[in-house]
């Protein structure tokens, strides 16, 4: 018997047969396995069986998952933080140049004139010029560059703040077919008084880059990129 065990081993411990070599060779699938039969107890008239209670007591001694609470809504947390008006970039002066980096006139070249109580830049093209109305821009999406308009005795009008630039509210469709089609719709015409105070604010804007050669052609183009210029290495 030892004889027979040390021939069937590599060396000591290690078999040389394959785990299901060695199965095939006891045969132990061939013996059928005898089912005991369990004994169960019948219960007793007008008691409920076990497993009855056990599920009432888990049912009742269960803890919330915490981890999954989809048909409750979170409330959001009270802030007490006062809102207020972002700081201005220091290379951002009155009278700076900047390029417009998202919008409709992405890309142009605007004269910065002041801060407004939001924090929003107040812009101009000047309009005559390339055609930039007084705008409200973030200062997220500018380039400060460093030519500057001397705008030292330019005065910005008060009235030009953010309620000046508030859309004024459009009456509803009533869901006629003519509204549907267009066939009713005409252009809204822009405020006259808009386009007074568009002069007056560019007036003198006007006449200080006039004094300033090859300025005007300078804010009337768009602000490209040539191949191989990397933005990151570029002085504006």
């Amino acid at each position: 018997m030892a004889k027979s065990a040390h021939k069937n081993q590599l060396a000591p411990g290690i078999s040389r047969l394959s785990r299901s070599k060695v199965f095939s060779k006891r045969a132990a699938y061939k013996v059928a396995k005898e089912s005991k039969p369990v004994a169960t107890e019948a219960p007793a008239q007008g008691e409920h069986k076990s497993y009855v209670k056990n599920d009432l007591v888990v049912a009742l001694t269960a803890k919330p998952n915490v981890m999954s609470q989809a048909l409750e809504v979170r409330k959001a947390k009270a802030t007490h933080k006062a809102q207020r008006a972002p700081k201005l970039r220091q290379s951002i002066t009155p009278g700076t140049v900047l390029i417009m980096l998202a919008g409709r006139f992405r890309g142009q070249r605007v004269v910065f004139l002041k801060q407004l109580a939001s924090g929003l830049l107040l812009i101009t093209g000047p309009f005559k010029l390339n055609g930039i109305p007084l705008r409200r821009v973030n200062q997220a999406y500018v380039i400060a560059t460093s030519t500057k308009v001397d705008l030292s005795s330019y005065k910005v009008d008060a009235k030009f703040n953010d309620e000046y630039f508030k859309h004024e509210q459009v009456a509803k469709l009533t869901g006629t077919e003519e509204e549907f089609f267009g066939k009713e719709a005409q252009k809204k015409a822009h405020p006259a008084h808009k386009i007074a105070d568009q002069k007056t604010a560019d007036k003198d804007v006007v006449a200080a880059v006039a004094k300033v050669p090859y300025l005007a052609s300078y804010l009337a183009s768009s602000f490209t990129l040539s191949k191989g210029q990397a933005p990151h290495t570029l002085q504006f």
